[in-house]
């Protein structure tokens, strides 16, 4: 089975050519970030024009990529939220387009249900296993059972951990996007320069906060002797935030972990998705939770822990071999919550 994924919920235009025995044939993405960071952040107008202007271009060199033509396809499949609507609509049209006319099956993916499997398409990871997504819309544990199956074991209860990433990053004026610059500053920074707090840690459960550490960092901003902000400032502040960010979520993931692994003692994988999985110094803390515990730990290269088409085509290929495809007139999504989705029974 080969199937191919567009991905255009934010602002990255991508698409990617994945087989069902995991083989990715073809994968190009367009980073929109020169046509942003004027801005310091993502223009919903602007990323809708950008993949208007892009995708079909994207596309055919996805195609000769994997030296294949649409004849050789046997599904299309595109995010169709959530996202940016604009985005959304144009990646899921143009794949509704490209199915009516080869009279292929059409999937409706769900942009998070993409993150949620990649680790099956490059570990081969079993069912069921315990996700952590982290991007810069979404923080929450989740059961994973099954495609479409999915029950949220706990999540944020204000912002989100890319977020917080991002609006750091602008309060020191280390650019956009905000998550490579921070992890970037803190490479010289000194982490214990400034005590930020750990909202939520020791308490029971898996859920998060990181308003409270935002505004910690914004405060100890304009804390700086004479107000300003020097290069060695940012870099301890910037270090010293994300070993705050790498201690909360070690320390929420140890209670996921001990809930998930009650009620799956047969599991015992940790999955970290999403684009803040990117994140080296998270990804080494939370690999040594799991060496601690006796959990596999799991993370997909960086590359396809962003936004990628790979990611959508391979839940393309896990929905098609169930039997779960989409009628054309499928609405995308602004919003569309992972319970939501249609799944079969593990």
């Amino acid at each position: 089975m080969i199937v191919l994924g567009i991905e255009t919920s934010c602002d990255e235009t991508a698409a990617a050519i994945v087989t069902d025995d995991r083989r990715i044939m073809g994968n190009v993405i367009y980073s929109q970030l020169d046509e942003h960071k004027a801005f310091g952040g993502v223009v919903p107008e602007i990323a809708a024009r950008a993949h208007l202007d892009i995708l079909e271009d994207v596309i055919r060199r996805t195609l000769a990529g994997a030296d294949m033509t649409v004849a050789d396809l046997d599904g299309i499949a595109a995010t169709s939220g959530p996202g940016l609507i604009g985005g959304v609509i144009v990646g899921a049209v143009t794949a509704k387009a490209m199915a009516a006319t080869r009279n292929l099956p059409f999937v409706a993916v769900n942009h998070l249900e993409g993150h949620a499997l990649t680790a099956r398409l490059t570990d081969d990871v079993a069912f069921p296993y315990l996700l952590l997504l982290v991007s810069g819309g979404h923080c929450q544990f989740l059961t994973v059972t099954a495609p479409g199956r999915y029950t949220l074991m706990g999540g944020t209860v204000d912002d989100a951990v890319g977020e917080a990433f991002d609006k750091c990053a602008k309060m020191m004026g280390l650019g956009f996007p905000g998550g490579p610059a921070v992890e970037a500053a803190a490479r010289t920074g000194d982490a214990k320069r400034f005590a930020f707090p750990r909202p939520m840690k020791g308490r029971a459960g898996c859920d998060m906060s990181f308003s409270g550490l935002k505004t910690s960092v914004r405060k100890a901003i304009l804390d700086l002797p004479g107000g300003s902000l020097s290069a060695s400032d940012a870099a301890d502040i910037a270090a010293s935030f994300q070993a705050a960010v790498a201690d909360v979520l070690a320390d929420r993931c140890a209670h996921a972990i001990a809930e998930f692994d009650e009620k799956h003692p047969d599991g015992k994988t940790l999955v970290i998705a999403g684009g803040v999985a990117a994140n080296t110094a998270l990804r080494e803390k939370l690999t040594g939770l799991c060496a601690l515990v006796g959990f596999r730990c799991v993370v997909p290269p960086p590359a396809l822990c962003t936004d990628n088409g790979a990611m959508i085509a391979w839940a393309g290929v896990e929905r098609l071999r169930l039997g779960l495809t989409n009628d054309l007139d499928f609405a995308p999504r602004p919003r569309w919550p992972l319970a939501e989705l249609e799944g079969v029974s593990p």
